[in-house]
């Protein structure tokens, strides 16, 4: 049986230190068992840009606030 979830997380961003609400709504077989399920998002600051990756558990509670690791391209010396 599935479940459907609408979760309301506060948190602080982890670049500016302001605060971010954010609603996510999650649905799975893993929000019935009694294990403590952890899911984790992608959330950008409003205020800064700043990615953050909020962990947290069906309940709403929170486990970690993270800066996003973007591995990008890193640029090549030139040649002449």
């Amino acid at each position: 049986m599935m479940m459907d979830l609408k979760v309301t997380l506060d948190f602080t961003c982890h670049g500016c230190e302001s605060p971010v609400c954010v609603t996510v709504q999650c649905s799975g077989k893993g929000l019935l068992s009694e294990s403590t399920a952890v899911a984790a998002i992608n959330v950008p600051c409003p205020t800064c840009g700043q990615i953050n990756q909020l962990a947290f558990e069906p309940s709403g509670t929170i486990r970690s606030v993270r800066p996003y690791p973007c591995f990008g391209l890193l640029p090549e010396p030139s040649v002449n």
